[in-house]
């Protein structure tokens, strides 16, 4: 049942969001016509996202059909802005665009990849933004070498980790309309940066920017001022939630399947997981969970989630089952 401001408000509640459920969120996609097939769903899911058809249909084409319209309201604003400023009268497209940059955020193997990823494909077969690029957060980790110079090799993923301010500079950039923005490149084989290896991203209609961190509100400097956030330039943002003890389990789950696919190869950093028994996998994932990936989902990633433009909520069968967005 759509929970609306009406509903809420009746209830003596007011909310900045529009709540919706699974079935109410579906028929928003209205017309739009699926043009994914199986094939390449297969191609962008990760390992243990169970997502489906089903799921895309009633889920992610409603948020490709908001986000098409978001990026052609937008379109019209930097127009009338260009007007004002040029001091005509007419409302052509100015000679340098922006991209409309989403930032996906949430926890370790909460999906974001899968939906980085499905969103890249949808957004792209919009006739209005083809060029669709898709950038993560990893490559801007500090290298192993200096997280470990500096003892936070065991807060990997926590803000501290990041070269904040690489990752600021580089949002920066794109949303300045530079031609070539170049981003590092990290290896989840190697668990490191690639060194000397980027990422070139040539002024495209939608950037996506995926990582865990994303929706930090900016640092206090030492003088006391706030600087700038990379969320800051963000023209629209997408939450995923669940709750911590199903993420917890997806992520145990993904360990023990990784334990039989890529720590099986040799060049692998978590190589030395392959020949666990299948307990002690359970074990070793559950630590790394309850010391590492689960502080940070508490500390640091779910106090950003109000902040997010959407929410999508997942049951604990990894499928979304509720939506929130939050008025204009």
């Amino acid at each position: 049942m759509r929970r609306t401001r009406e509903s809420r408000e009746a209830n003596g509640a007011t909310t900045p969001y529009v709540e919706l459920d699974r079935a109410a969120w579906a028929r928003l996609a209205g017309k739009t016509p699926l043009t994914l097939s199986a094939e390449d769903l297969e191609r962008i899911r990760s390992l243990t996202d169970a997502i489906d058809l089903t799921e895309v249909r009633e889920v992610y084409l409603p948020l490709s059909r908001l986000l098409n319209l978001y990026v052609r309201a937008t379109g019209a604003l930097r127009r009338a802005t260009h007007t004002f400023l040029s001091g005509e009268n007419d409302d052509e497209e100015p000679a340098v665009r922006t991209p409309f940059v989403i930032g996906i955020a949430g926890s370790v193997a909460v999906g974001k990849s899968t939906v980085a990823r499905l969103l890249r494909e949808l957004l792209s077969r919009w006739p209005h933004h083809p060029k669709v690029e898709l950038v993560t957060t990893d490559g801007f980790l500090l290298p192993n070498a200096e997280l470990e110079r500096r003892g936070i090799m065991h807060r990997k993923g926590f803000p501290e980790s990041y070269d904040q301010r690489a990752l600021l500079r580089f949002i920066v950039a794109v949303k300045s309309g530079a031609p070539v923005v170049r981003a590092p490149v990290y290896s989840h084989l190697k668990y490191d940066i690639v060194p000397g290896c980027v990422q070139e991203v040539r002024n495209p209609d939608i950037l996506l920017l995926e990582g865990l961190n994303v929706l930090q509100p900016a640092r206090i400097r030492a003088d006391g001022r706030r600087g700038l956030a990379v969320s800051d330039f963000f023209d629209f943002s997408i939450y995923l939630d669940a709750s911590p003890a199903d993420i917890r389990q997806w992520y145990i789950t993904r360990f023990l399947a990784l334990r039989e696919t890529a720590f099986r190869d040799t060049e692998s950093y978590f190589h030395r997981y392959a020949d666990l028994s299948h307990d002690e996998a359970v074990a070793r994932a559950a630590f790394l969970w309850d010391t590492i990936n689960g502080p940070n989902l508490e500390q640091n990633i779910a106090p950003t989630r109000g902040r997010a433009t959407l929410v999508l909520h997942k049951g604990p069968e990894h499928a979304v089952t509720r939506v929130r967005l939050r008025k204009i």
